[in-house]
């Protein structure tokens, strides 16, 4: 290990890293700074110096029998944590770290814990003993609270907990629930700050900086905004009285709008939780220092950097507990506090969606075109270069965000996409995810589009194909509730138009529900009633309304437009019939506007595909979630090969032996007592090819069918000789370790057609029950297994997710073919790939990626 950026609960940034000889002075100034009771609590003494023996075994260490990681705050040590094996190639370990006073109650002793117990299981320990002084209560539960299976015992004055250094269910749980709230609290300071400076703004008025400063002053934001600059009224934050440093504010913990989440304690630092940077890059490096001395959160850098002064910038201000987003963002907003920090002076109007995207052009196209249909907009987030904060930041903090309903996001590149798929996962389930990928390569996916569209929307996330599309799913999900089925009812003034609307409907994949067409020369009141009786038909789920301009009767007043005088009333009509709709309404005016409470789009086409979009998601939430069962009793992931890692997970593979030449073939068929198939070792499923020889009944018909493989591929051709197992339909399931979703598991049924067409479902690992059934139902040959044993299959594909999903070092596995007969399912080959133990991306104790 060579260091990792970790978030701690208040949301400032710390290094940990191993120990190293050269840390024992900065050991001794820690240990200096210890109250009386903290050293107490951890050497069960006083302690009050570190004799220079102790201090020597402190900071030389093995990394293997003994290990110890230091958390470093700036240039300074704050914590420092180990574990010592007991004994000669013993499996235990006694674990102990402690923390500065300053920094206790801020997680830093969960995360030492974590990255402690990673490294323990990389060397072989297998559990930890920890003795703890009854007193001391935070450490017990940094101890109880981390999720592993402890068991205490109290004796002599002090309590002992043993517990397994293993990952387990719950303790990934409670890890990624940290997760979550540290980074959502860092990100909540960085929108919602209690105070706010700007390095940069021009004097003059003119710049990127002065224009940030006129529209965070304009935008009514509640806390102090302080100009820095060398000709301004501050020329460094060292000038700000105490006084004028805020303790509460907008960002205070328990007020409405804060964004903190479940009760996080109030930040450190001076309260100014944002800095707005516009200098040049030559200047960022006195920038930083005057912001870090006075305690500053984060930076907003809008100026463009080279990647190399990108790199610099993210490790000097995580150094100084700092977070970063840009640089070149175009800025950040947010209604909940009246924040603009962006360089656009007027922002859409408060509302339900929160935009996020990376370069300053599209922030103001989507900003824009928010102002155009009058999409009200609670945050924006423009990342810029992306050096630190990023898209998956903001899903943690928007997840839990009560000013956000749906979170709308351009992405043009995904950072850490694993991360991304799981977070949207979670996220996905209570708020939609509307994303507009752009030139991603979907973050180095091995799979096909169509599979990575799949894979999203199994997992939450609504994906479009242009920006108008992304504001039309997203005004359609902030403005209406979801339908309750996908029956879409058409109301027209014109038979042309609806008959068009019920085609696209169709088309979409969608029924048509009740509809009613009343005629060009139809009244307001007509109109008005026939979405009426649409919407309270119980054949309908939601309700298409396409509106013609009919033909004028009179002369137009001298104050009105044509789209106005004749448009006007079917939208005022359209707007009393909707008042107590509990269905959603969606609108295609062909000339203007509708009405503000229902989503009007400028075709019918686009508003049908956005409520495709929102049908299809309506129908994920109303599935079952299912259940994921435990990993068989006998699981282990850490089986020396491939065979044995199968048959841990109970998924047995049927016998085969590698065998050549008519003699060994035949005397390796005796050995089955059954009958068997003969299979060219290389090309085991190609029946299509003449490679299998089915139902060999002894050594004569053995031998005839070894000598016509030999006539077709080769004298001396290797072929794998296997008991015949019940008839079935051949299938296939593969695992994949994706690098944008992680593991993931494939089905389809096997055969060169369905390979030729690629007729694979995917979904990402593990598989809950309801996972696996939808699956096995999801290829378009799946009709093909009407007759066959469903359930089994679907128990199977959840094993097999389990293995995938528990397995660091699996890369690869096919499984070709599963015969699926109507009692069970034989598994005939198993082919992989188990590499060295390498971790995952996103996997591992917690960090910043």
């Amino acid at each position: 290990m060579t260091g990792a950026d970790v978030l701690l609960s208040d949301g400032t940034t710390v290094h940990l890293r191993q120990i190293t000889p050269q840390d024992g002075d900065a050991v001794v100034a820690m240990h200096s700074r210890f109250s009386e009771r903290t050293r107490y609590l951890r050497y069960f003494s006083p302690y009050p110096r570190i004799p220079a023996r102790d201090l020597h075994r402190f900071v030389n260490v093995d990394h293997v029998d003994r290990e110890a990681f230091v958390v470093a705050a700036g240039d300074r040590l704050v914590a420092v944590g180990r574990y010592e094996r007991l004994g000669e190639q013993a499996v235990d370990a006694e674990v102990a770290f402690v923390v500065e006073d300053a920094y206790q109650g801020r997680g830093v002793g969960s995360v030492l814990l974590e990255h402690l117990a990673a490294a323990a299981a990389e060397a072989g320990i297998t559990r930890f003993v920890a003795e703890v002084l009854p007193e001391n209560g935070a450490m017990l539960r940094v101890f109880t609270d981390a999720g592993y299976e402890v068991t205490r015992r109290y004796a002599d004055g002090v309590v002992t907990l043993t517990f397994p250094v293993a990952p387990t269910e719950r303790s990934r749980a409670v890890q990624a629930d940290r997760e979550q709230r540290t980074e959502a609290r860092s990100v909540a300071r960085l929108l919602r700050p209690r105070a706010v400076a700007v390095y940069g703004a021009s004097a003059s008025g003119h710049g990127v900086g002065a224009a940030v400063l006129a529209h965070l002053r304009a935008s009514g934001f509640a806390g102090p905004v302080h100009h820095v600059h060398p000709q301004g009224p501050l020329r460094s934050l060292a000038e700000l009285s105490p006084q004028s440093l805020p303790t509460g504010g907008p960002s205070s913990p328990g007020e409405p709008g804060s964004g903190l989440v479940r009760g996080e304690e109030k930040p450190h630092g001076s309260g100014i939780d944002l800095a707005v940077v516009a200098t040049p890059p030559v200047a960022l490096p006195e920038v930083l220092a005057d912001a870090a001395a006075a305690g500053v959160h984060g930076l907003l850098v809008l100026t463009e950097m080279d990647p190399a002064q990108r790199r610099d910038l993210v490790r000097a201000a995580r150094v100084a507990g700092m977070r970063v987003i840009g640089p070149g963002s175009l800025g950040i907003a947010d209604h909940a506090v009246s924040l603009n920090a962006t360089l656009v002076p007027r922002l859409p109007a408060p509302g339900r969606v929160s935009l996020f995207c990376h370069s300053g052009t599209l922030g103001l196209l989507l900003l824009a075109e928010a102002e155009r249909r009058g999409l009200g907009v609670s945050g924006f987030v423009s990342a810029g270069r992306r050096a630190d904060v990023s898209g998956n930041d903001l899903l943690q903090f928007w997840a839990e965000d009560p000013h956000t309903d749906v979170v709308a996001m351009y992405l043009e590149s995904f950072g850490n996409p694993r991360k991304f798929a799981r977070i949207a996962r979670t996220t996905g389930r209570h708020k939609p995810i509307v994303m507009l990928a752009g030139h991603t390569g979907h973050g180095g996916s091995t799979l096909d589009e169509a599979a990575m569209q799949a894979l999203r929307a199994h997992s939450g996330v609504i994906e479009v194909g242009t920006v108008g599309e992304l504001f039309d799913v997203a005004t359609l999900l902030a403005a209406q509730p979801l339908p309750a089925g996908d029956r879409i009812g058409v109301v027209g003034n014109a038979f042309a138009l609806s008959a068009l609307a019920s085609a696209e409907i169709r088309a979409a994949g969608l029924r048509v529900g009740r509809s009613g067409a009343v005629g060009p020369a139809a009244k307001p009141d007509e109109f008005a009633a026939a979405v009426h009786a649409a919407l309270h038909s119980d054949d309908t789920d939601a309700v298409v309304v396409v509106v013609a301009p009919p033909l004028p009767t009179g002369p137009l007043a001298a104050d009105q437009s044509a789209e106005t005088a004749l448009l006007g009333p079917y939208a005022d009509a359209l707007a009393d019939a909707v008042r107590d709709a509990d269905k959603p309404v969606l609108a295609s005016f062909l000339a203007g506007r509708g009405p503000a409470q229902v989503p009007s789009y400028r075709s019918i086409e686009e508003a049908v595909r956005a409520l495709a979009q929102v049908t299809r998601r309506a129908a994920w939430l109303r599935a079952p979630a299912g259940t994921l069962p435990p990993a068989p009793p006998g699981a282990d992931p850490a089986a020396p090969d491939l065979e044995t890692l199968l048959d841990s997970y109970g998924i047995p593979v049927v016998p085969s032996t590698r065998a050549a030449g008519a003699e060994q073939v035949a005397a390796a068929a005796a050995g089955y007592r059954a009958a068997v198939a003969l299979k060219v070792a290389d090309r085991p499923n190609r029946i299509d090819l003449g490679a299998v020889r089915l139902n060999l009944a002894g050594p004569d018909e053995v031998r005839r069918a070894y000598t016509d493989l030999e006539q077709l591929f080769g004298a001396g051709v290797e072929v794998l000789v296997q008991p015949m197992v019940a008839p079935g339909i051949a299938c296939v399931v593969e695992v994949v370790d994706d690098p944008a979703f992680g593991p993931v598991v494939g089905f389809g049924l096997a055969g060169p057609v369905t390979e030729l067409v690629g007729d694979r479902a995917w979904r990402a690992a593990p598989l809950t029950d309801t996972d696996a059934a939808a699956l096995v139902r999801a290829p378009k040959a799946a009709p093909l297994l009407a007759a066959a044993d469903a359930d089994a299959l679907a128990a199977l594909l959840v094993r097999i997710g389990q293995l995938a999903a528990d397995t660091a070092r699996l890369r690869h596995l096919v499984f070709n073919p599963i015969l699926v007969h109507p009692t069970g399912v034989s598994v005939l080959h198993a082919l992989g790939e188990l590499a060295t133990s390498t971790p995952r991306p996103d996997t591992g104790p917690r960090q910043l990626r």
